[in-house]
């Protein structure tokens, strides 16, 4: 079975005015709002770029729904762009994310289901707005297709996870077998759902206790039957009982995480409501976790919550070792020294302290339990261990080179010769591919390539797209030994078909020795390692072999100076530290290009707005 059992449709976001229908509480906890207007369909905006129709072929597909500031008649709206929505940063939108219930092309109708409990901005507006009512939307940006392969399908979410839930099962192919576990407020809280022989719905009633306290669905996962076969899980709902339930797949049931869709809905968190009105929050004082989490890089801060994940103490306290003495003996850490850590977190609100030297996660703290952004922080991570390159700033700052070596003994090419670390790069990398080599294989830009030669990380999933859509080409994979390695074992898992996968090749090769002769070369994120002059001799290169009219395809992230963004800027200087390069403006990567004898023949938006630059070789070259 593919790593992705779920097939990916990337769309460009639109932005969309839209009508409020009609409201209906379909139960006393949940409030259905359906939306309409002539911006569900294809239209023309006032600055004259036409919109694609509305489309939501996914039973999990997100809108973004965007709210006036309180006291506010109008909202902060981020500004179309030709393939991207762009966000205004002070003030930011207010916006929050909801479930496409039902959508109706024909009738062009889209409903979309609120839970009605507790304070939010989005349970606010849909308990006070009526017919006539007007609001703005984008999304759904990506879509995923019904799981594919399975045998059977294991579905738990909690009230959050409802509107997901009844659209899938509406939507299940005939013969589906499935086992569902939905967790409700009160019994009241039930809707009726689509019945089918092959599928087992289980209603877990809290009977009281307050959303996110209780664990009847973590419970009743791990109690559920085991059926045969191959299963895939969708998981949705509170954070921390996703995150159990997804652990108890992996690590006690063996379910492979690739077959694991699951989402945190939301977190236990403090809202403070305006003076003014009990029921909207007050977005000036009501921090999310995230958005603390990310208020607490300065200097001890971080490093004392680096230490905490490097020790495992928030994955620890997550599996119920509370006391500072077992988690000493767990972590391997001294005790004394582990209690004053502990301390300092409780003052950041990592941890809260339930009884004398015992410990529990705070909604901060249980972020950190979350797997990207642990790698992110434990210096041993794919992205953590880049980022110690971070320490040599001032050096290459002075001094324009890598300081990487400086503050870790080795070069980042040292670590990249890694096989252990390279394979968990790649696989990090792999994970990210399908959104961008789906709507390549689809745009156009490969129509008439029988041969295309690719240097790209992840570059197994750009090759099981551009085989499956295009019957007679043919495919190159250039990469160094480690990564060759890598790719030779993946490949089976990422293209199963063995009819497609035979159209593919791994070669080992760098990107600055002449590939095989080709119709097209698809050079992916490969500069941000290079200096100029090393970045144009590899496209000069990957141009060298080219058959007549052959082309040069080329993604590079750029930085833009007229829209700073803090993360091309954190990028910038990642890559400065560990590679002496860095992040090129548009203007420099033209210079590169033109250096390596090429011309820019056209430029594609694909996708979710990455660039593709279709490059040929000059007349002058």
């Amino acid at each position: 079975m593919p790593k992705t059992s779920r097939r990916l449709t990337v769309r460009p976001p639109t932005l969309r005015e839209v009508e409020v229908v009609r409201t209906v509480d379909i139960t006393p906890g949940m409030r259905r709002v359906t939306l309409g207007g002539e911006q569900l369909r294809a239209f023309t905006a006032a600055d004259g770029l036409a919109r694609p129709a509305f489309e939501s072929p996914g039973f999990d597909d997100d809108l973004t729904f965007y709210f006036p500031y309180p006291g506010r008649r109008d909202p902060v709206l981020p500004v179309q762009g030709e393939a991207k929505l762009i966000v205004p940063k002070d003030p930011r939108p207010l916006s929050r994310v909801y479930t496409v219930r039902r959508w109706d092309p024909e009738r062009c109708e889209l409903d979309v289901d609120f839970v009605e409990h507790g304070v939010g901005v989005g349970t606010t507006w849909a308990s006070r707005t009526g017919p006539g009512d007007r609001i703005h939307l984008s999304g759904p940006s990506t879509s995923k297709a019904f799981p594919a392969g399975a045998d059977w399908l294991l579905v738990a979410g909690d009230d959050t996870a409802l509107p997901a839930i009844g659209r899938l099962l509406d939507e299940l192919p005939p013969g589906t077998r499935a086992q569902v576990f939905i967790e409700i407020a009160e019994d009241a809280h039930r809707q009726e759902l689509r019945e089918l022989p092959g599928v087992v719905v289980t209603w877990l009633v809290r009977s009281g206790a307050p959303a996110g306290t209780a664990s009847l669905l973590t419970e009743s996962v791990r109690g559920a039957r085991w059926w045969p076969g191959q299963v895939f899980a969708w998981l949705a709902g509170e954070h921390t009982a996703v995150r159990d339930m997804r652990r108890h797949l992996v690590e006690d049931r063996g379910v492979p995480k690739e077959d694991i869709d699951f989402s945190g809905y939301w977190r236990r968190a403090e809202v403070v409501v305006l003076k003014t009105d009990g029921a909207v929050p007050d977005p000036e004082r009501t921090v999310t976790p995230f958005q603390k989490l990310h208020d607490l890089t300065e200097l001890v801060a971080p490093i004392a919550i680096r230490t905490a994940v490097e020790l495992g103490v928030p994955d620890l306290i997550s599996r119920g070792v509370t006391s500072v003495s077992g988690l000493a003996v767990k972590a391997g850490a001294d005790e004394r020294a582990l209690g004053k850590l502990l301390r300092y977190l409780h003052t950041l609100d990592v941890v809260t302290e339930t009884e004398p030297d015992h410990y529990v996660l705070t909604p901060v703290g249980d972020v950190l339990t979350l797997d990207f952004i642990a790698d992110r922080l434990h210096s041993a991570g794919v992205v953590g261990r880049e980022m110690l390159g971070l320490h040599g700033l001032t050096e290459s700052v002075r001094t324009g080179r890598p300081a990487y070596a400086s503050v870790t003994g080795q070069t980042f090419d040292d670590v990249r010769a890694e096989q252990e670390y390279e394979d968990r790069h790649l696989e990090r990398l792999a994970k990210f591919q399908p959104a961008l080599a789906g709507p390549i294989a689809t745009s156009g830009l490969l129509d008439g390539v029988r041969h295309l030669v690719i240097h790209s990380g992840g570059a197994g999933a750009h090759a099981r797209e551009y085989v499956a859509a295009h019957e007679n080409l043919r495919v190159t994979i250039c990469a160094l030994p480690a990564q060759a390695d890598w790719l030779r074992r993946d490949l089976p898992a990422t293209i199963p078909d063995d009819g497609q996968r035979t159209r593919v090749g791994v070669r080992e090769q760098s990107v600055f020795e002449p590939g095989p002769p080709a119709d097209a070369v698809l050079v992916s994120r490969a500069f941000k390692s290079l200096p100029d002059a090393d970045a144009a001799h590899a496209l000069r290169r990957a141009a060298e072999n080219l058959s007549p009219g052959g082309r040069v395809l080329l993604i590079e992230d750029t930085f833009d100076t007229d829209a700073l963004d803090e993360h091309d800027g954190e990028a910038d200087l990642i890559g400065l530290v560990c590679h002496g390069a860095g992040l090129r403006t548009a203007a420099e990567l033209d210079a590169v290009v033109a250096r390596a004898g090429l011309t820019r023949r056209a430029a594609h938006t694909v996708g979710l707005g990455v660039t593709v630059h279709e490059l040929v070789r000059s007349t002058a070259g």
